[in-house]
C-alpha cells in the first residue's frame, strides 16, 4: 500500500487518538510506503521531518507538484525533477510578468518553481483571462483554489500529474495507491484516477467535484481518522492484519514517577564474584540531590544503565536502591555492554555534545557510527521506561545523554506526561546548529510536555534553536526579576518564554536552578570527625587565608586560567606572598577519557611553576590534589576556607558554589564566594563576587577583592547568599519542577 497524502487538514489533522494510530501503522508496518504531497514548499516541510512523532515519508512532492525529492536524503528525484525544471522560466521572469496585475499580492511563503498569489474574489474574476494569457505566454499553467488563490506553475504540473509520473518512474502499482486530501487544491489527485479519500470536513467544493468519481470515498472522520476509514473501505490491508489491532489496554500497575538518569544512584562493584552497591564516589553533583527527593516517601523507579557482563552472572533487571533510606524507590537497570557505555557516554557524549554545549564547538567530534549507538541506547532507555510506568505516569528525564528518549517514549506510551530537565548549559542556535543531528534532537525534545533548564538564558537559547529549525509561536512569557539577575551578569536576561507552540503541540518551559541538600550538609557538619577535620585544617593554615577550588578536570572549568590569575596576584601584590594559600581539588576524569590528558599535564606544570617561583620553607602557595575526596572531607574544606573561587568558562549551574554557601550559612561564618559570571548560578546567587574568567585582569581583581573584603561586607553578602540557598533547596526544586509539570495539559 502507498499512502499519498496532503498535509494540512489531512495527515496533520484529526483527533489525537486517530493520528497516533495512523502514524504508528504507517511507521511500523513493513508493507506501507508514504508520500507527502503538498502545496507547501520543501523548506516548510522540513520541520515535519524533524518531528519524531510523524512518520518519515519515502518521497515528498512539494509546491503543488513542482518539487519532488527523496524523503530521506531530500535530494531531487531524477529525471522527474529535471523534466519539471526544464519548463520553468524562473521565479523572476514569472514575477515580472505578473507585476502589471497590481491587485495580486505575492504570498510570502517558501516555494520553488512556483509563484503564489492571492486576491479578493470580486477583483480576481475579471482578471482571470488576462492572467491566463500572461502565464501561457511563458509556457506556464495557472491553478486556482478557493476563488482567491492562484499558483503559476510549470506546464502540466499539479499534484495528480506529478504523482502519476512518480508512480511510473518507481513502477508503483496504481491500484495500491491511496490519495488523501481535503481542499480543491487536491482535486487533480482524484481526477488522475487513483483511489482516494476526501476526509471529513473537506471543502464543500472538493466534495462536490468528486461526488461522481469512481474509487473516491467520502469519509466521516476528519484528518487521520478519515484515512483509516478509507483503508478499511478499500480493503487495502487484510482485516486480520496484526498492525491494525488497537493499542493495548491501559495499564494500572507500575510507577507513578519514573526518574531517568544515565547512571545508577550508586556505584556497582564486584567483590568476590558478587555484585554489590557502594555510595557514589563523586563528592558532589546531581545524584545525591535526586536521591534526597525520594526521602520524602515519593514512590517510583530510577531507570539507569547497568553493565551487562557474562562474567558478572545473569543480568539483574531490578534492584533496591537503598531499602532503609529509600524504601519506595526501585532501580530498573538498562543492560549495556562496556563498549556501549564507552561509546555512548565516555566517548560520544563527552567528545561530541559536551564541548558543543559549553560553546567549545571547535573541539566537538561528530561520528555517525557513534550517533547510531547513541540512538540505540536511548531507545533501550525509552523501552525500559515504557515498561516501568503506570498509565498516565510522570516521567522525569535528566540531561543531554538522553535527548532522544522523549521521541521513542511518546511513540510507545502516548499516555505519559514527559518532563525533561537539562542540567548542562544549553547554547544559542549559532553554536547548537553545528550538530549534524540538531533537527532530530530538537524534534525529540519537543515531544515533551515540559522542559526545564537552570536559568532563563538557557530557556531562551533553546527557543532560539527551535525557531531556527521550525515555525514556533511564543505563547507566554514572564519577567525574570526579581528571582534572577537581568543585566547584572553575562547570563542574565529580562524576560523568559514559558510556553511555545510548534505544530499542534504546546510545550511548557521553565527555569529551575537545582537546589542544595541542606539536610545532608547539616548532618555532615555535626559529625565529630568532620569537626576535627575542620579544626586541623584551620590550625594548619593558621593566619593565612585559604582560597578553595573544587572542580572536575575539564577544559570548561577554567582551571588553567585560574592558576595563571593566582600567579599574577602573587607577582603584582608581593605583600600577599606567604599570606594566602590556594588549595585545588581537581577530580580527574576516567582513564578512558584521553581528551583530558593534555589539560592535566598543563595544570600540573602550572602548579609546579608557581610553587617553584614563590614557595618558602614554611609556605607552599598552591596545594593541588588530583583526586576525588569523600563528601565529608569536601565539606570540611568548605568550612575551613575563607574564599571559594569558582571560575568556569561556561557552566549550566555549579552546585559546588551552593554547597559552599550552605556550609558557611549553617556555620554562621563569613566565607566569600567568587563566581564566574558565565556559571548559571551567577544569575541566581546575588551576593557573590562575579568575575569574568575570559578576562585575565578581572580574574585576578575578583580574587583580590575577596581577599581584601571587610568582615561586615562579607557577612552581609553571605547572609544574602544563604537566604537564597536555604529557601530554594533541593526539596523546593523538586516540588516546584514537578508542580510545573503537573500544571501542563494532559499528555
Amino acid at each position: 500500500m502507498i499512502l499519498a497524502t496532503d498535509l494540512d487538514g489531512t495527515f496533520l489533522a484529526g483527533d489525537a487518538a486517530a493520528r497516533h494510530r495512523l502514524y504508528r501503522l504507517v511507521d511500523q508496518h513493513p508493507g506501507i510506503r508514504l508520500i507527502f504531497i503538498t502545496g507547501r514548499g520543501l523548506e516548510a516541510v522540513m520541520p515535519l521531518l524533524s518531528d519524531p512523532a510523524i512518520p518519515r515519508p519515502d518521497y515528498v512532492v512539494c509546491d503543488v507538484g513542482a518539487t519532488v525529492v527523496d524523503g530521506h536524503t531530500l535530494q531531487p528525484l531524477q529525471p522527474l525533477q529535471s523534466m519539471i525544471d526544464a519548463h520553468w522560466p524562473g521565479e523572476q521572469v514569472v514575477a515580472a510578468a505578473m507585476r502589471p496585475f497590481t491587485a495580486l499580492q505575492r504570498q510570502d511563503v517558501p516555494q520553488e518553481r512556483r509563484c503564489s498569489y492571492f486576491c479578493d474574489p470580486d477583483t480576481l474574476a475579471p482578471l482571470r483571462a488576462q492572467i491566463q494569457a500572461a502565464a501561457q505566454a511563458l509556457g506556464c499553467d495557472v491553478l486556482y483554489s478557493a476563488d482567491r488563490y492562484l499558483d503559476i506553475l510549470p506546464p502540466d504540473t499539479d499534484k495528480g500529474r506529478t504523482l502519476a509520473a512518480l508512480a511510473r518512474l518507481l513502477d508503483l502499482p496504481r491500484d495500491r495507491i491511496l490519495v488523501a486530501g481535503d481542499t480543491l487544491n487536491d482535486l487533480s489527485m482524484y481526477t488522475a484516477g487513483f483511489r482516494g479519500v476526501c476526509v471529513g470536513d473537506s471543502e464543500p467544493a472538493l466534495t462536490a467535484a468528486t461526488t461522481g468519481l469512481a474509487h473516491t470515498y467520502h469519509a466521516q472522520a476528519p484528518g487521520c481518522g478519515g484515512i483509516l476509514e478509507a483503508i478499511e473501505h478499500f480493503a487495502l490491508l487484510p482485516a486480520d492484519d496484526a498492525w491494525l489491532k488497537p493499542p493495548a489496554a491501559k495499564r494500572a500497575e507500575g510507577a507513578d514517577l519514573v526518574m531517568l538518569y544515565h547512571r545508577m544512584p550508586f556505584d556497582e562493584v564486584m567483590e568476590e564474584g558478587v555484585l554489590v552497591q557502594r555510595p557514589p564516589r563523586s563528592p558532589n553533583g546531581i545524584i545525591p540531590s535526586l536521591l534526597s527527593f525520594f526521602q520524602g516517601g515519593q514512590t517510583g523507579s530510577w531507570v539507569a544503565w547497568g553493565i551487562d557482563d557474562p562474567k558478572r552472572g545473569p543480568f539483574q533487571t531490578h534492584m533496591a536502591v537503598d531499602a532503609e533510606r529509600y524504601p519506595t524507590l526501585t532501580a530498573a537497570r538498562v543492560p549495556l555492554t562496556r563498549q556501549e557505555v564507552d561509546i555512548f557516554y565516555k566517548r560520544f557524549s563527552k567528545e561530541a555534545f559536551w564541548p558543543m554545549l559549553h560553546v567549545f564547538w571547535e573541539r566537538a567530534r561528530f561520528r555517525e557510527d557513534d550517533w547510531q549507538v547513541f540512538l540505540k541506547v536511548n531507545r533501550r532507555f525509552a523501552e525500559a521506561t515504557a515498561a516501568e510506568a503506570a498509565h498516565g505516569a510522570t516521567v522525569w528525564i535528566h540531561d543531554y545523554n538522553l535527548w532522544m528518549v522523549p521521541a521513542t517514549l511518546r511513540e510507545l506510551r502516548p499516555d505519559l506526561k514527559i518532563a525533561f530537565f537539562h542540567h548542562t548549559y544549553f547554547p544559542s542556535a549559532d553554536v547548537f546548529n553545528v550538530v549534524p543531528w540538531r533537527r532530530e534532537i530538537i524534534g525529540s525534545l519537543l515531544c515533551c510536555d515540559y522542559i526545564g533548564f537552570h536559568i532563563p538564558r538557557q530557556v531562551e537559547n533553546f527557543v532560539d534553536v527551535v525557531r531556527g529549525a521550525m515555525p514556533a509561536e511564543r505563547l507566554s512569557w514572564e519577567s525574570c526579576a526579581p528571582r534572577f539577575l537581568t543585566y547584572g551578569c553575562a547570563v542574565g536576561l529580562d524576560t523568559m518564554t514559558t510556553r511555545i507552540r510548534v505544530g499542534d503541540r504546546e510545550v511548557a518551559l521553565g527555569a529551575h536552578p537545582v537546589g542544595t541538600d541542606l539536610r545532608r550538609i547539616h548532618d555532615v557538619l555535626a559529625r565529630p570527625s568532620v569537626r576535627n577535620d575542620i579544626f586541623k585544617l584551620r590550625r594548619e593554615i593558621g593566619a593565612r587565608k585559604l582560597v578553595l577550588s573544587v572542580e572536575r578536570l575539564d577544559y570548561t572549568k577554567g582551571t588553567l586560567a585560574k592558576l595563571e590569575a593566582f600567579e599574577r596576584l602573587l607577582e603584582q601584590h608581593p605583600d600577599r606572598q606567604g599570606k594566602v594559600t590556594l588549595l585545588m581539588v581537581c577530580v580527574p576524569a576516567a582513564r578512558e577519557m584521553t581528551v583530558y590528558r593534555t589539560l592535566q599535564n598543563q595544570i600540573e606544570q602550572a602548579v609546579g611553576r608557581i610553587n617553584g617561583r614563590f614557595s618558602r620553607l614554611d609556605w607552599t602557595p598552591v596545594r593541588f590534589f588530583a583526586q576525588a575526596l569523600p563528601f565529608e572531607e569536601v565539606v570540611a574544606h568548605y568550612a575551613a576556607a575563607q574564599v571559594m573561587w569558582i571560575t568556569p568558562l561556561r557552566d549550566g549551574l555549579n552546585l559546588v558554589a551552593k554547597e559552599f554557601v550552605a556550609t558557611h550559612g549553617i556555620e554562621g561564618s563569613n566565607g566569600v564566594l567568587v563566581l564566574s559570571e558565565f556559571a548559571g548560578a551567577a544569575a541566581e546567587l546575588k551576593g557573590a563576587v562575579l568575575t569574568n574568567p575570559h578576562d585575565p585582569a578581572d580574574l585576578t581583581a575578583g580574587l583580590l577583592q575577596a581577599l581584601s573584603m571587610p568582615e561586615e561586607e562579607a557577612g552581609g553578602r553571605m547572609r544574602q547568599l544563604f537566604g537564597s540557598v536555604e529557601y530554594y533547596d533541593v526539596d523546593r526544586w523538586g516540588r516546584e519542577f514537578l508542580g510545573a509539570v503537573k500544571e501542563t495539559g494532559t499528555a
